[in-house]
């Protein structure tokens, strides 16, 4: 189409992008406003982020210079209609480490919660639904809230586009930018940050002045990200320190608590080692925590500090009064000052107490069928979920009037080295190991919180493929050493594509010297069913037609039914324990 007469032509085309610009705007103003555009469209919207082209191609070119991330995160945020220093109001409690940062994270939110303030909290992944990364006084924003908010975000980006400018962020940033729209428009007297992944390339790092900052237990983990030591990604982590703004650290090992405390000289920021949670108890009985697993005092005791520092730069009353301590032998002598304990008050110890954080040491008990939930995902994390799961199911006796079985469910995603993961599992004697991916049912058109458009089902199951291997294997090594190894070794199961039909087979391996207890499942609802049998109230008996073929499913099924108790450890990944709790829990959908 030609441009008007006396108009040039790029004056015209600049007209054209304004009224495209302005349709689009319209047109999402429109969608968000239609009777049919629910929560679950909002989902799906925001789902198109995992995969957006522009967006990738936007990291092809930051990816050598990490800096641009940050700078990017910004122009998003202001395209979004808030500038940096609007988040200064927010009064930020900045938290970032390995293991645990979600736990210290929810221990710490609910003490503060339990002083009457108002509080906000963003935390990553979702178990269940999306809209469990933004919270308010300690509840996922209600469905309506999140589509509000989801599409006025979702307008400005789109109303802001110019050829310089024409990408959408990507799913976490998004989530990022709606969670500070959140807390600044509900008003809330404090927000809860949990850092996605490192620290110093976050996209929450454009956070210029928290009141506090934390950093849980360093770990090895996003190698490929972060570094593949402890000392890369402790130098990672400690970019969130900014200057004159106290941070707390927990026991770390020595070279990564170095490397802190040079970043923390570097920013000009005070750090501190947080003392053991045995300090604060001197003269009382042991604190009682919401969260179970020893490895959560030290989370606790993080979030003591980052609670008391926080009410006492805001000014407010009832701070617990500091008391002289003999700290534990092991910090001692340390490159950072040790933080004094103090006198616990009644909101402190209520809000330990009240501490809730699905799928971590969680156990669920459904009749017969106990359900142990843990979304460890490093070597640290799993050596702490393994000492948790033996206090609590391995440690209790064998039941007088019948059997119990004892089933790992068992999926890993990333880079992560899950046969160093598996390792750690073998001692806890399994009869049966199960493998499935993390998705909850083979098609997942019906179920937009849980997609996840960066792994497709044919690399989730040859991963689980590999696990079964990789379990097999470690069965074999230990065979001989083991006497507590199940015997005889029940047969395993694998999965293979049925191009035909497009769905899935499943065939037994090829013969082998040994048979290994290992299944693997296409999907969560079929793992879960075969474990139940039916006698979990909230899961179907499996069907005939979803019935495995191989005998080692048959042989266990009948276990599994007559079993007077099954025990179920559910762990590798924080996504599969939420597909699972999806299921187990219906509720938690609504």
């Amino acid at each position: 189409m030609a441009p008007p007469r006396g108009l040039s032509p790029k004056g015209w085309v600049r007209g054209q992008r304004a009224l495209g610009r302005a349709a689009t705007g319209l047109l999402c103003w429109a969608l968000s406003r239609l009777p049919w555009a629910s929560f679950q469209d909002a989902i799906r919207m925001l789902n198109t982020l995992q995969t957006n082209a522009s967006y990738l191609e936007q990291v092809k070119r930051e990816r050598g210079d990490p800096q641009a991330q940050l700078e990017a995160m910004q122009g998003f945020l202001e395209r979004s209609g808030l500038k940096v220093e609007d988040l200064d109001r927010l009064n930020i409690i900045h938290v970032t480490g390995t293991k645990g940062k979600g736990s210290a994270c929810a221990f710490t939110e609910c003490i503060l919660r339990n002083y009457g303030l108002k509080t906000g909290f963003y935390s990553s992944p979702h178990l269940v639904q999306v809209r469990e990364r933004i919270r308010i006084n300690g509840q996922p924003i209600s469905k309506d809230l999140f589509n509000k908010y989801f599409w006025l975000v979702y307008n400005r980006l789109e109303e802001t586009k110019d050829p310089a400018h024409a990408s959408m962020p990507a799913y976490f940033r998004f989530l990022t930018i709606m969670a500070f729209h959140v807390f600044l428009q509900e008003k809330v007297d404090l927000a809860v940050v949990e850092v996605g992944i490192g620290g110093t390339y976050d996209c929450t790092n454009i956070i210029r002045t928290p009141v506090v900052c934390g950093v849980s237990s360093l770990g090895i983990d996003h190698t490929s990200i972060l570094g593949d030591t402890m000392e890369k990604i402790a130098w990672q982590k400690g970019g969130i320190f900014k200057p004159g703004v106290p941070a707390f650290t927990v026991a770390q090992p020595e070279r990564p608590l170095e490397v802190l405390r040079e970043r923390a000289q570097e920013r000009k920021c005070p750090l501190y080692l947080c003392p053991e949670l045995d300090d604060f108890e001197e003269g009382c009985q042991e604190l009682e925590l919401g969260l179970a697993g020893a490895h959560q005092r030290s989370n606790a005791a993080l979030a003591l500090q980052l609670a008391r520092t926080w009410l006492q730069r805001r000014g407010c009353q009832g701070l617990g009064e500091l008391k002289e301590v003999q700290p534990s032998t092991e910090l001692l002598g340390g490159p950072v000052p040790l933080a004094p304990a103090f006198r616990l008050t009644d909101a402190m110890i209520q809000g330990l107490r009240d501490t809730e954080w699905l799928g971590r040491t969680q156990v669920l008990s459904h009749g017969p069928v106990t359900w142990y939930l843990d979304g460890a995902h490093t070597t640290s994390s799993i050596q702490a979920c393994v000492r948790w799961f033996r206090q609590a199911a391995l440690s209790q006796d064998k039941p007088h009037d019948g059997s119990e079985v004892r089933v790992l469910l068992f999926n890993a995603t990333g880079d992560r080295d899950t046969a160093a993961l598996l390792k750690l599992l073998v001692p806890c004697h399994f009869d049966y190991a199960v493998f499935c991916p993390n998705f909850t049912e083979v098609s997942v058109a019906n179920n937009a919180d849980q997609q996840n458009f960066n792994m497709t089902l044919e690399n989730a199951l040859t991963r689980c493929l590999e696990n079964q291997r990789t379990w097999t294997r470690l069965l074999e090594e230990k065979v001989g050493q083991d006497p507590w190894l199940p015997s005889p070794l029940r047969v395993g199961g694998l999965l293979q594509p049925a191009p035909a039909r497009g769905s899935l087979l499943l065939v037994p391996p090829a013969p082998r010297p040994l048979n290994s207890p290992a299944l693997v499942f296409p999907c969560l609802a079929q793992a879960l069913r075969w474990v139940a049998q039916g006698r979990d109230p909230q899961l179907a008996a499996p069907t005939a037609s979803r019935a495995h073929p191989h005998p080692a499913a048959s042989s266990g099924a009948v276990l599994l039914r007559e079993a007077a108790a099954v025990r179920v450890l559910v762990t590798g990944s924080l996504h599969l324990v939420g597909g699972a709790l999806r299921l187990l829990e219906p509720a938690l959908s609504q």
